[in-house]
């Protein structure tokens, strides 16, 4: 009886294999993609039918012996499997998703970057940009590093796939590469010559407004949309000044910048 059963066993298998091997042959001639994928309706020792999807690469791994299941069901997602992806998306939130290119705004005469957006309608931005700044009466050019925190509260959508952007607002942290500035004061001025102030960053704060192109789904090639935007600033030393002296205004303390950005993703 158990040599029987060993003999149909026997025989289930090679027509499994023969089937598997004809399956494969037909591909082939028929010009089938190696990632064509087919259903195949194979009856289990019970007689029950399961629909299963193999691909060409495991009828090859099967017909030579190795390791591979043609109907394995799939896996459930393990522990290991949600740390790795959590991991890879603390990583991915790190890729930029804007370039931005401005002029002026207290961070050299033209300046360019990089920004992230995040936020439940990503109405929070973080820019990086460096800027070039002109030597002018100085002995040479320098080059400038600005850290940027936008907030734009809300946004309107209007005809022909723009977007109006009433209010941005935020603040900014400015330095320049150069040794001639410092972040504390020298031992040369008497104490508190300069309270609370330092030459080497400024602290900025801004007020602007934008505008949006949306560039449709079926054009975009580089970039998802296009923002012009321009921006009101002053910095800390400007206030100090205003507030000291009566004769200065807030029109003598406030610059215009301009930009674009784009955003990638």
């Amino acid at each position: 009886m158990k040599s029987r059963r060993y003999i149909t066993d026997i025989a289930n298998m090679m027509m499994s294999r023969a089937m598997l091997a004809v399956t494969l042959v037909v591909m082939i001639f028929s010009d089938a993609k190696a990632e064509t994928r087919m259903d195949i309706d194979t009856v289990s020792a019970d007689t029950a039918v399961v629909s299963t999807t193999i691909t060409t690469e495991a009828i090859i791994d099967s017909l030579y012996n190795r390791d591979v299941d043609l109907y394995e069901m799939p896996r459930q997602e393990t522990g290991y499997d949600r740390r790795v992806h959590r991991i890879r998306k603390h990583w991915d939130s790190l890729i930029p998703t804007q370039t931005i290119a401005q002029y002026a705004g207290n961070m050299g005469v033209f300046s360019l970057g990089v920004g992230w957006e995040y936020g439940k309608h990503g109405q929070w931005e973080t820019n990086l940009l460096f800027g070039y700044l002109p030597k002018f009466r100085s002995d040479r050019a320098k080059i400038t590093i600005t850290l940027k925190e936008n907030f734009i509260p809300w946004g309107l959508y209007v005809k022909g796939g723009w977007l109006a952007e009433p209010l941005s607002c935020g603040l900014y942290l400015n330095t320049i590469l150069d040794g001639d500035f410092w972040d504390r004061q020298p031992e040369r001025y008497p104490d508190n010559y300069y309270p609370y102030l330092s030459t080497k960053v400024r602290i900025n704060v801004f007020l602007g407004q934008r505008m949006t192109k949306i560039i449709p789904h079926n054009k975009r090639k580089t970039i998802k949309s296009i923002t012009f935007f321009y921006e009101v600033s002053t910095c800390d030393v400007y206030l100090r000044t205003m507030i000291q002296d009566r004769k200065v205004t807030l029109w003598d303390i406030i610059g215009l910048s301009i930009g674009i950005k784009t955003q990638l993703f």
